[in-house]
């Protein structure tokens, strides 16, 4: 399904991408396109992805009822980018792996995270 150059399975998941030349990794360029065919108010558009460990990225968050949930396991590497929100404090945090897409907003180091978008890749 994705294209490498440097022969690394990206159909394997993320674990190899260290070894990739990230500069022409097709599933990077995919996950570009859905970031930013979300048309996020106030997210600029998303040029770039890096490999981010789970433990970097793995925030907090309060769903309705009270409970504190993590979305990411911790030792997993994931593609992903931080970009400020236009007009605000906040920051957008991005991060996707084979199966899932996510933006986030946070203020300054992690707080107060809110899930904006959380979905099912279409894989087809």
């Amino acid at each position: 399904m994705y294209n490498s150059l440097c022969d690394t399975d990206c159909r394997k998941g993320l674990e190899d991408c260290h070894s990739c030349d990230m500069a022409s990794c097709g599933m990077k360029a995919q996950l570009i396109e859905e970031f930013n065919s979300l048309n996020i108010v106030d997210m600029p558009e998303i040029t770039d992805l890096n490999v981010l460990q789970g433990a970097f990225i793995n925030l907090t968050y309060t769903l309705p009822g009270g409970q504190e949930i993590k979305i990411w396991d911790d030792d997993t590497m994931y593609l992903g980018n931080q970009v400020e929100r236009r007009g605000s404090d906040r920051c957008y945090g991005l991060a996707a792996d084979d199966e899932y897409l996510m933006v986030c907003e946070y203020g300054e180091g992690g707080a107060n995270a809110e899930i904006i978008v959380l979905k099912k890749r279409d894989r087809s």
